[in-house]
């Protein structure tokens, strides 16, 4: 599928600021609830899952996005869309790496849904202490079973 363009006002909802396609583009994006996507803003691609809501699909602008491209709620922004068919990539960090292929879990790790995955790197990656970050590869290790 080829993408879709448009111009839209990035609309801010309580504390979140959105953008929200118009029903019409939405509708030949497909109907399904998410929709992996690479959403290109004002020239910046950034690959994220749209999330369909009210008759239309939409995505959160964060902060840190916002601030590179210079914009804010009720600014206008041109918008490109294209579904995303690539199975997201998970970096899996070097310790947790090396700990999957010792134990002979790799492929446990990889039979994981792209969502588990991260959710596991994740857990690793956001400890702050090394004792704390040890102790989560090695659970991520009994939580994949024996190898």
């Amino acid at each position: 599928m080829t993408a879709v363009g448009c111009e839209v006002a990035l609309v801010k909802e309580r504390s979140a600021v959105r953008l929200c396609l118009p029903a019409d583009v939405s509708a030949t994006l497909g109907s399904g609830r998410l929709l992996p996507a690479i959403v290109t803003i004002n020239g910046h691609r950034v690959r994220t899952t749209l999330h369909k809501m009210g008759g239309g699909y939409m995505m959160a602008v964060n902060a840190e996005l916002r601030r590179q491209l210079g914009v804010d709620a009720g600014d206008t922004v041109h918008v490109s869309v294209e579904p995303d068919g690539a199975p997201p990539a998970v970096e899996v960090p070097d310790d947790l790496a090396a700990a999957l292929d010792a134990a002979g879990r790799r492929a446990a790790f990889e039979a994981l849904s792209p969502f588990r995955q991260t959710e596991m790197v994740k857990s690793v990656t956001g400890a702050k202490r090394p004792e704390t970050r040890a102790r989560r590869v090695a659970q991520a290790i009994d939580a994949l079973g024996a190898g």
